[in-house]
């Protein structure tokens, strides 16, 4: 777990990736010498602009260094998200930054889709949906807007490619948790 202070350094970290990567200068008071940010984490960034998401990116396992994930993250959601245009310097003032930390995935054992979705714990738990090579994930902030647990997880399989009513037992569910900070 990390602090609040800690927190709102990933926030200025991925903030300043972001505002560097199109051309401003901002100086962010992070000690990127910091232990903990040598440490390996998962994280995903969001932007959001008016409330509406802006873009989307993250690591669902551990395998690089915090700062790193978070600063490539950061850039992957301004720049990369296939869903969105790059985001414009023009708009950038507009856009709000969250970073998101998760906890390390736990698979998920289960008789059928009932007893799976009786499982997910709706504000608490990010799941992770995989099927062959579909592959999916929902973060918790999803349950925001897709509080019954049905229609989330009908919205996770569509998401990973896979028609709302499909359920094989060969599909596999992991959950997760976060610790999230906003800008």
């Amino acid at each position: 777990m990390l602090s609040t202070e800690q927190g709102q350094q990933l926030i200025k970290l991925a903030h300043q990736a972001i505002s560097r990567a199109l051309d401003q200068q901002e100086a962010v008071n992070v000690d990127l010498t910091a232990a903990w940010l040598k440490q390996p984490g998962a994280t995903f960034v969001t932007l959001t602009k008016q409330g509406n998401l802006r873009g989307c990116i993250g690591s669902l396992e551990a395998w690089r260094p915090l700062q790193d994930d978070v600063v490539h993250n950061a850039l992957a959601a301004a720049f990369s998200d296939p869903r969105f245009a790059p985001v414009s310097l023009s708009e950038w003032p507009g856009i709000k930054v969250e970073v998101s930390l998760l906890t390390p995935p736990q698979e998920m054992h289960f008789t059928g889709e009932e007893d799976a979705i009786a499982q997910l714990r709706p504000h608490i738990d990010g799941v992770m949906l995989e099927y062959g090579l579909n592959r999916g994930t929902f973060l918790p902030q999803v349950w925001d807007s897709l509080p019954d647990p049905h229609q989330f997880m009908r919205h996770l399989k569509l998401k990973a490619g896979l028609p709302a009513n499909f359920w094989n037992d060969g599909l596999k569910l992991s959950h997760y948790e976060v610790q999230k900070w906003t800008q």
